[in-house]
């Protein structure tokens, strides 16, 4: 799978990834702006940014010349918010790639970032902070990391909070972009049905004028935990939805690999052991999965389970017990490869459309990571033995780093403490 990166003298780099005889054409501008680059007082600021870029821009005055435009020609388009970026995309048929190619680059350049439609956007953030707030399957993951970090920015909510939100300006905005959204933060991707060289000209000519400055930087992420720790959020209901996290590795450390098949075999697919023993031998919840999230300067392993309310000390009690079996056992010949090929079968299938593979080489170039293709990181996948697995397991799987958030008819985090150990 082919791709070409060019970076420009101002510091902006292009992607482009043709894809022969595929039906449509992506557009993905991503830029190194997110929730840990905010200030405490801004925390949101990314996110409602996001928002504004779609309310209307010089050449397109109103939110609704954009979107009438877009669905004019069939196109898809929307945006997102990580702690670490911000990412603009839409995506159509080939022959409308000149167009969406023009509305990308004009939201991420020219908002107009009118006062009177930030203080209505305002209001909707606030619903979707509070919408949030109502789902704790959702909710219990930002108790998490701000269990993990604290008030570190990488703790924080990436939407902010009702206050935050609630106070930010249109000069905060200004000022939010010209500290971040320049040539060297920013990343075009094109994928799908495309000539690379065309592409990259034309991509060239849009961004013209993109701001040229020094970009600024984030707060460095401090580790540091030496007991187990809890969070409970008390909340009535007829489920308990709990995360188990330990502190693991950044984005790149070398045994990620291992680590992608350690959570595999624990919680990957129906499969995986924590499904088969929680929901088709115990029969106490419905979800359960295994995470390793990787940052630029953190990372850290999660298990996510929504459970029986009168079962969850005995279902946090196996799954530990789960995961101590994953530092004493090596896994077997057959567990090994039928993970291996899980996360091949998972990676080629999430690859099949122009906007997932523009996602795919733009977030490892947005984190300033080498490029890989999935033929390369296959490659990295079937060096892994049982020995890695093993290893990695026995560094994550430690009680100083083991980490507890929890939203339940639960009044404290003493009624966890006896029974949260490996």
């Amino acid at each position: 799978m082919k791709y070409h990166k060019k970076v420009l003298k101002n510091g902006l780099r292009i992607i482009t990834i043709p894809m022969k005889d595929n039906p449509t054409v992506t557009v993905l501008v991503m830029v190194e702006a997110g929730s840990k680059y905010e200030a405490k007082a801004q925390s949101g600021i990314s996110h409602f940014l996001e928002h504004m870029c779609f309310k209307g821009t010089k050449k397109r005055p109103q939110a609704i010349k954009i979107s009438e435009e877009l669905d004019s020609i069939g196109a898809q388009h929307n945006a997102f918010t990580g702690q670490e970026y911000t990412g603009y995309y839409a995506k159509s048929h080939p022959k409308y790639l000149d167009t969406i190619l023009d509305v990308v680059s004009d939201i991420y350049l020219n908002p107009t970032l009118d006062s009177e439609e930030i203080k209505k956007e305002r209001g909707v953030i606030i619903e979707e902070i509070n919408m949030y707030l109502d789902m704790p399957q959702h909710h219990v993951h930002s108790l998490m990391m701000e269990l993990l970090y604290g008030a570190q920015p990488a703790g924080r909510d990436i939407a902010g909070s009702k206050e935050t939100v609630s106070a930010t300006t249109r000069e905060d905005f200004i000022q939010y972009r010209a500290e971040h959204y320049v040539a060297e933060a920013t990343t075009v991707i094109v994928s799908g049905n495309i000539d690379s060289a065309k592409t990259i000209k034309s991509t060239e000519r849009v961004f013209k004028d993109i701001p040229v400055r020094k970009k600024a930087g984030k707060e460095k992420v401090v580790e540091k935990q030496s007991t187990p720790q809890i969070l409970v959020h008390n909340k009535k209901g007829e489920q308990t939805h709990l995360v188990l996290a330990c502190r693991a590795y950044d984005a790149y450390d070398k045994r990620l690999a291992a680590t992608k098949v350690l959570r595999t075999i624990l919680g990957g697919g129906m499969s995986s052991r924590l499904f088969h023993k929680l929901r088709n031998e115990m029969g106490v919840c419905y979800y359960v999965s295994a995470h390793h999230t990787a940052f630029t300067d953190h990372g850290f392993f999660d298990i996510s389970i929504g459970v029986d309310n009168a079962r969850v000390h005995e279902v946090i009690k196996v799954v530990l017990e789960e995961c101590k079996k994953m530092t004493n056992t090596p896994v077997g010949k057959a567990e090994l490869e039928k993970a291996r090929e899980y996360i091949a079968g998972g990676l080629y299938l999430g690859l099949e459309s122009s906007d997932s593979l523009a996602e795919y080489y733009g977030f490892q170039e947005i984190m300033r990571k080498d490029l890989k293709k999935p033929e390369e990181v296959l490659a990295d996948l079937k060096k892994v033995t049982a020995k890695d697995v093993q290893k990695v397991a026995k560094e994550i799987f430690q009680d100083k780093n083991l980490n507890l958030a929890i939203i339940g008819d639960f009044q404290s985090k003493e009624e966890f403490a006896d029974v949260l150990r490996f």
